[in-house]
């Protein structure tokens, strides 16, 4: 029996993730001449292209889309197995790459990632912000933090906390365009809309009774941040429908009420989100269970 190459695979994974053999090379600390004929070998083995080189550009063909995300698992288990004899006896050390939602980031996780790399100092935390669907395996993330209904895929994810959504607007607004009784209402307002949602413009609900309604709404503003929202939301401009994290202190102070408190958004929820390997360095381990166990924050 044939044994796989580890090491061609590997390599390969450096040069997508680097996306150059040069810069794979310094990554790994080996010659460009090393790893182009470790990326050369796979190819033979496998009887199939796996970039397309030109003198200005590499980019991956077909086959090599096809690879790239087995490629980066077998990389980063057998990176993840020796880290993890390692970490039996030694103290947490290297970079936990992760991912967060823009405002949730800011607001809820950057405080814990602060905490989290005062407690070990040997740890360095690449937090990645972003409001957009992200694939985390190409990004090279140990993880990232989703605020969504989760469908399935080949990516674990586990359920942390429940995230509570409003429909809200501005006491201002509602004294002069009225308040809205039912979701129909909302088609004779003007709304702010989350860009980054599946559909923007249309709204669902569950009610009294099991009643389900999806309601088209008139999108005064669309933006691909929630807390970009509030300016025009507290000064009058419409209605938002948005995260109790984003509105809630605005809610304290007045500044914003809640309509429609008898129709809900559909369920959503805060997940953290790995790749489909069980096995993972100690300090990833490190941050995600510290992460899981304030996720109230």
């Amino acid at each position: 029996m044939r044994l796989p190459d580890f090491e061609a695979w590997a390599m390969f994974a450096a040069v997508v993730e680097h996306r150059s053999f040069t810069d794979a090379a310094k990554a790994l600390s080996v010659s460009k001449a090393t790893v182009s004929k470790a990326v050369t070998r796979l190819e033979q083995h496998l009887d199939t292209s796996l970039f397309s080189r030109t003198s200005r550009r590499l980019t991956l063909t077909e086959s090599g889309k096809r690879l790239a995300d087995n490629a980066a698992r077998i990389m980063a288990e057998g990176q993840a197995a020796e880290e993890a004899a390692r970490d039996e006896t030694d103290e947490l050390v290297g970079t936990v790459r992760l991912g967060a939602p823009m405002t949730f980031g800011l607001i809820r996780v950057a405080p814990l990632i602060a905490q989290f790399v005062k407690l070990h100092p040997g740890v360095d935390v690449d937090l990645h912000l972003s409001d957009a669907r992200i694939d985390i395996i190409e990004l090279g993330l140990d993880a990232t933090l989703r605020i969504a209904d989760m469908p399935d895929s080949s990516l674990r994810a586990r359920k942390l906390a429940d995230v509570q959504i409003h429909i809200v607007a501005s006491p201002g607004y509602l004294a002069e365009r009225g308040r809205p009784t039912h979701p129909s209402d909302l088609g004779n307002h003007d709304c702010l809309c989350y860009a980054n949602a599946a559909t923007p413009d249309t709204w669902r609900f569950a009610g009294p009774g099991q009643q389900t309604v999806a309601v088209q709404v008139r999108p005064r503003i669309t933006v691909n941040s929630g807390e970009a929202m509030l300016p025009a939301l507290t000064s009058g401009v419409g209605i938002a429908m948005l995260p109790d994290f984003i509105v809630g202190e605005a809610m304290a102070r007045g500044e914003l009420e809640e309509i429609l408190v008898d129709w809900r958004p559909p369920a959503m929820g805060l997940h953290l989100v790995t790749p489909p390997s069980r096995l993972r360095p100690a300090r990833v381990e490190a941050l995600l269970d510290f992460l899981t166990t304030r996720h109230g924050c």
